[in-house]
């Protein structure tokens, strides 16, 4: 079975996933014809957790091609120019500590930062909230794929995946915005000890070199000048402030220059909702991170009832500010107007 068949395979087997908040409460997801919601409970999608880690890899690896986070990706066997997300999953090895002879127990990582020696990655770990470890088996692991439905959702990125973009002018007018950015936008965030900026930049300027050698040109921020903890034993984190030890590991984001920032691992969040950004994705914005939903929200208006971005020139505009899809002002069980009461 190859690559692409496998993944369909699991997709179907995860279509009935129990909702995560009513549990038994709810026979399993049951989508709304356009809410990204179950008719059966009324729970959002993304609390159902749908689908499995190859969905995950392949939703990941689309929204970083052709961005300078590219080289996260690899090509698929026989996937016909499908690439996935080069995850990095972390075994750890553990002694268990008894008076017979010695055992051995292993805690499996789901995610871990890209390009860290386990002891660096350990230690990471170790530095962001217990219930956001995405230990296999465990709610910080199904926090990690319900914060990548949300933060980063595919009918964000991918059209295909959208149900109410409206002819091609708004098909298009998605690639362009999805083009943009992943050009002007998007980046992943690098983990490594505070005096190491430099060679995270150096690691830098060879792929981008190696990418116009490809004939593959990206838009990257202008490397600050180093004024900043480079020339100095203090280094502060640009989120709280407090001071980052120089031998704990630190998050840098190359959007804001690897001399001008970096951050604690606990404080690598969005400006927005506070969430810690998933697998350390993010958009940087007005000298700000932002997950990739409130980043995209910022520039186009969200439709509170599909919850898709819109596209079109005209749309409704509620009194409390929220933005509808002209044909989505509506209850989703009945179909009638809100500005109508009915009695669901």
């Amino acid at each position: 079975m190859d690559a692409v068949a496998k993944m369909s395979v699991e997709a179907n087997a995860s279509n009935a996933a129990v909702c995560l908040v009513c549990k038994d409460g709810c026979s399993g997801l049951q989508p709304h014809s356009w809410r990204k919601a179950c008719v059966a409970c009324g729970c959002s999608s993304v609390d159902h957790a749908p689908g499995t880690h190859a969905d995950d890899d392949r939703r990941m690896g689309r929204l970083l091609v052709d961005s300078p986070c590219a080289h996260l990706t690899a090509k698929v066997k026989g996937g016909g120019g499908l690439r996935l997300y080069k995850r990095n999953r972390m075994i750890v090895t553990n002694p268990v500590v008894s008076r017979k002879d010695p055992t051995f127990s292993t805690t499996t990582y789901d995610w871990a930062p890209f390009g860290l020696n386990q002891k660096l990655a350990k230690r990471y770990m170790e530095l962001i909230p217990e219930c956001q470890r995405p230990i296999s088996g465990t709610g910080g692991a199904v926090l990690r794929r319900r914060q990548l439905l949300g933060q980063l959702p595919a009918y964000d990125q991918d059209p295909m995946t959208c149900q109410s973009l409206a002819g091609d002018d708004e098909v298009s007018a998605m690639l362009l915005f999805v083009k943009r950015y992943k050009l002007e936008a998007l980046g992943v965030g690098e983990v490594a000890l505070p005096g190491d900026s430099e060679a995270l930049r150096e690691a830098a300027n060879q792929r981008e070199a190696n990418e116009q050698n490809h004939g593959d040109q990206s838009n990257r921020t202008p490397e600050q000048p180093s004024n900043g903890p480079e020339n100095n034993t203090q280094y502060r984190c640009s989120n709280c402030g407090g001071d980052v030890a120089s031998d704990s590991p630190a998050v840098f984001a190359e959007r804001a220059g690897y001399a001008a920032a970096l951050w604690h691992p606990a404080c690598f969040t969005c400006a927005e909702c506070g969430q810690g950004l998933v697998d350390l994705v993010y958009f940087w914005s007005d000298g700000r991170l932002l997950c990739g939903r409130h980043y995209c929200q910022s520039i186009r208006p969200r439709c509170s009832g599909c919850d898709e971005l819109i596209f079109g020139e005209s749309f409704h505009l509620a009194q409390d500010g929220s933005a509808w899809h002209h044909h989505h002002y509506c209850c989703w069980r009945c179909g009638q107007s809100l500005d109508t009461p009915c009695h669901h």
